[in-house]
């Protein structure tokens, strides 16, 4: 069986959804079975009585996961399964050290986001089916103006596939590291639920403002209802003077174990349409839905995920008259 695991991992592991090989699980993952629990590093969970291990001596996936309160995701049919972090290890927040992100470039060389460690660094989130798809230049000036001055763009698309994003990459041709991420890695690690989000990362490495909504240029200013002047701008003094936006220290609320598990049915979901299992993918990007319905990053990703339009189709029109109605929930402007 196949075990997606919540740091974007690819696992063949001997077995079924319901029962793995134990040793391989452990090599996996890193947790190994021991008298006082499952244990990783210098940390054991205790199972109280939890039948983790089955007769055979397989481990039981299921009741694994409970253990250690992993959401997971599961396709019998199809012999997958998608882990996601905790909802109470999910993010980062404000003073937080970043977390490292390791990602590939389109053209599959491996870029680091701690590369650029020692400088002030802007995580820019965005996808293909995002009109900020078109704001790689915009970044670029960003980074033209302020590069000399200590500040390091890294740009993140949250995409299903490399090729999904490579011909806006390739159009803009940034100068600085471009990666795909379909895994979602960095919204689950960040708490991005919608692109554009920008993070800013010190020189220490600690995150000091968490992810809001900053488009890269004016563009699409009658949909975003963002002045994208006002982010820019709080950039630039954050870089020549270190002066922070007001309201920086609100970390966003953390993610509900629904909304954790909603990013394992993504995770699944992404896995199996790239096999090939159209339907079965739609069934997981469904109950990821049900999950999270204001995370934009599964919501109108899956509609681009299923092929449909992700701009001027009927059923993102009705998503996003639904949540414009309801406030823009999670869309949160940089002040």
């Amino acid at each position: 069986m196949i075990l997606l695991d919540a740091d974007g991992g690819r696992h063949d592991l001997p077995g079924d959804v319901e029962a793995v090989d134990a040793e391989a699980l452990a090599g996996a993952t890193g947790w190994t079975l021991k008298p006082e629990g499952l244990c990783r590093d210098d940390t054991c969970v205790p199972l109280l009585g939890r039948p983790v291990r089955r007769d055979d001596g397989r481990i039981d996936l299921a009741e694994w996961a409970a253990a250690l309160g992993l959401p997971l995701a599961v396709d019998a049919e199809h012999g997958a399964a998608a882990l996601a972090h905790r909802a109470d290890q999910g993010s980062a927040g404000v003073g937080d050290v970043a977390p490292e992100l390791d990602l590939p470039t389109v053209d599959g060389a491996t870029r680091r986001f701690g590369d650029l460690a020692g400088r002030k660094r802007v995580l820019v989130t965005w996808a293909s089916w995002c009109g900020c798809r078109h704001e790689l230049a915009a970044w670029q000036a960003i980074q033209d103006e302020l590069g000399a001055e200590g500040l390091a763009v890294f740009s993140v698309a949250l995409d299903a596939t490399p090729e999904d994003s490579r011909p806006w990459i390739e159009a803009a041709a940034p100068g600085y590291p471009v990666v795909v991420d379909t895994a979602h890695v960095t919204a689950e690690r960040y708490g991005i639920t919608n692109v554009p989000s920008v993070v800013w990362v010190d020189e220490e490495g600690r995150i000091v403002k968490p992810p809001t909504i900053a488009p890269g240029d004016d563009q699409f200013r009658d949909f975003t209802q963002i002045d994208p002047a006002t982010h820019h701008d709080a950039l630039r003094r954050w870089v020549r003077d270190g002066e922070l936006p007001a309201g920086v220290a609100d970390s966003p609320a953390p993610r509900t174990p629904d909304e954790q598990l909603a990013l394992a049915e993504r995770r699944l979901a992404a896995h199996l349409h790239g096999e090939g299992h159209a339907e079965a993918a739609v069934a997981h990007l469904r109950r990821a839905v049900e999950l999270a319905p204001w995370d934009w990053t599964i919501r109108r990703g899956g509609i681009a995920l299923r092929g449909e339009d992700p701009f001027l189709g009927d059923e993102f029109v009705a998503f996003w008259e639904e949540w414009d109605a309801a406030g823009r929930p999670g869309y949160t402007p940089t002040t």
